[in-house]
């Protein structure tokens, strides 16, 4: 995984009433833990694709 669509993400944001200023700061830390968390998920099970 490379990242998210943060327009998507924005656009969601913006749904739920959350400032586009908060959402413009926090969604690049969330979106860096989240892709290096699900990263080593699927090296540890064997890759993308690969289920145990």
């Amino acid at each position: 995984m490379i990242g998210w669509d943060l327009n998507a993400a924005l656009a969601l944001g913006d749904a739920l009433g959350i400032p586009p200023v908060a959402m413009a700061e926090l969604l690049p830390l969330i979106e860096a833990v989240m892709v290096r968390k699900l990263n080593e998920e699927m090296v540890a099970n064997g890759g993308p694709g690969v289920s145990h």
